[in-house]
């Protein structure tokens, strides 16, 4: 098993999750998150001051995928996450093993737990 960890930009949010639902991957936690980088924030004038914002908003999702789907969810993030042309500040993607999983409301465990 794998946790797939991508840190994307909010607008491509929509295009991402679309393209994992059609490779059947739905089971996903999406976190509204800030996070600098090399893109280093930028300067924003508001009512005659000026400020810089370091920390930019990204969306973050978390999917535990059964090894089988990880290369997959891997490469329809990053074929989807991408801004035209490619730009700094487009994302990062983390692949992670994932040790044991349980579901909950049944007690399941393992790839068992993952499945819907």
């Amino acid at each position: 098993m794998k946790m797939v960890i991508a840190i994307i930009r909010p607008d491509r949010f929509e295009a991402v999750q679309a393209a994992l639902v059609e490779k059947e991957i739905h089971l996903m936690t999406v976190s509204d998150v800030r996070g600098c980088g090399s893109q280093k924030g930028f300067t924003e004038q508001f009512r005659g001051s000026q400020g810089t914002i370091r920390l930019l908003p990204k969306v973050k999702l978390e999917i535990a995928v059964n090894d089988e789907f990880a290369d997959i969810a891997v490469k329809t993030i990053l074929e989807n996450a991408g801004s035209e042309p490619p730009r700094v500040g487009d994302g990062k993607v983390f692949v992670l093993p994932l040790e044991e999983c349980y579901r909950v409301r049944t007690g399941e465990q393992g790839i068992r737990a993952i499945g819907p």
